[in-house]
């Protein structure tokens, strides 16, 4: 095991009466609340007054920002970041799932930035504080109610990607899981796949014998399949959808990769996939690259898919190849069984756009996962999507 620093400040407040302490969380400490939600299905639901309620309550005044769409936009980061300097705002509020949260995240970042916000994500300067951030989640999937991380895209140059910053964890979650007893089958099934190949990437990044974090990525893998098909089948089972938005929270909050190096080569491809075509959900890219990824690498460390496959699945083949095979083939069973596509064909992809998502794919570097378990060139890459197809 490595050595490590972490720091994971977000105060949860979970359950069913999560939202009253929203209150509690803004009296007496801020004065000017900027609120970011999506489309309309929080105020559907009742999440939308409830909120207002509580900062009207808490005696602060508030302004807002909707739209976000899933993939966000930079340009609502500047739309929201020229709103938080002309009024004095001092805390972002993000009313929803992982577009609003990171867009939030970027608007708390740049405050202290000059610059074009998307300088952050590509690189180009290190965010050293952020305005204070505040989360109501509204979908369990992408976990950056807990994370570090920050994905936006930029529409003119179709780069998608994220930077990663403890000064970007937000300081409190409200987790109510009846708040996602309306998400639709196909988006939850979406924030599932997310929810596992967030543990199954930094799982499978090289780690020793007696790694903790790989226990507890197979951990939360294994239960959130199990929650998955509960939640799928009966979305209002309360203790599914408490499960999965728990399990969504510390997937991506750290604890899965404590003591490693993590690489999340499959997400990098995916944002590539999503930014060549915004119409292919985060989730919907990632259940297509899972499976194909684990072809690809189990023979540099089958141990570690035998390991995943008897864990995961319960299943042991009389010899290792097989049984790592099997884990693969029964993973994407699963994201078939819960309406997941698992070929570039089921989202309207063919082989005349495979050279330009490659390109995509590696336009600021030369390999995926360098320091991977395998590591991925072009050649590979491309390999690896007529794979798919």
């Amino acid at each position: 095991m490595k050595d490590f620093n972490f720091v994971s400040p977000t105060r949860i407040h979970f359950g069913k009466n999560a939202m009253n302490f929203l209150s509690e969380e803004i009296k007496n400490k801020y004065k000017k609340v900027l609120l970011v939600y999506g489309q309309n299905s929080i105020k559907k639901i009742g999440v939308y007054d409830a909120v207002i309620s509580q900062l009207s309550s808490a005696n602060v005044e508030y302004f807002e920002i909707s739209g976000v769409r899933p993939n966000p936009e930079i340009s609502k980061v500047k739309e929201g970041l020229k709103l938080v300097r002309e009024n004095n705002i001092d805390l972002i509020l993000a009313v929803g799932g992982g577009s609003v949260i990171d867009t939030a995240k970027s608007i708390a970042a740049s405050f202290y930035y000059d610059g074009d916000p998307f300088d952050l994500n590509l690189h180009k300067v290190k965010p050293e504080k952020a305005l204070p951030l505040g989360v109501v989640l509204t979908i369990s999937a992408s976990g950056s109610e807990l994370s570090d991380s920050c994905v936006v895209m930029n529409d003119s140059t179709k780069v998608k990607q994220g930077f990663n910053s403890d000064v970007v964890r937000p300081a409190f979650a409200i987790m109510n899981p009846e708040y996602t007893y309306s998400v639709s089958k196909y988006q939850t099934a979406c924030g599932i796949v997310d929810i596992i190949s967030h543990s199954l990437e930094r799982y499978f990044s090289p780690s020793e014998n007696l790694e903790v974090s790989d226990s507890l990525a197979l951990s939360i893998m294994k239960d959130t399949i199990e929650a998955g098909k509960v939640a799928i089948k009966d979305p209002n089972n309360y203790d599914a959808r408490a499960a999965l938005m728990l399990l969504g929270a510390y997937s991506h909050n750290g604890l899965t990769s404590l003591g490693k190096e993590k690489q999340m080569p499959i997400h990098k491809m995916e944002h590539a996939l999503s930014a060549y075509d915004i119409r292919i959900a985060h989730g919907a890219g990632l259940s297509i690259l899972i499976p194909a990824w684990m072809e690809a690498s189990y023979k540099n460390d089958v141990d570690k898919f035998v390991r995943f496959t008897k864990e995961i699945f319960s299943v042991e083949e009389k010899n290792k190849i097989n049984t790592a095979l099997k884990g693969i083939a029964l993973l994407r069973e699963y994201f078939q069984s819960i309406g997941m596509s698992i070929s570039l064909k089921e989202v309207e992809l063919s082989s005349k756009d495979i050279p330009s998502l490659v390109e995509m794919m590696f336009a600021d570097t030369r390999m995926i996962g360098q320091k991977s378990i395998n590591p991925l060139s072009k050649e590979d890459v491309e390999e690896m999507l007529q794979s798919i197809l």
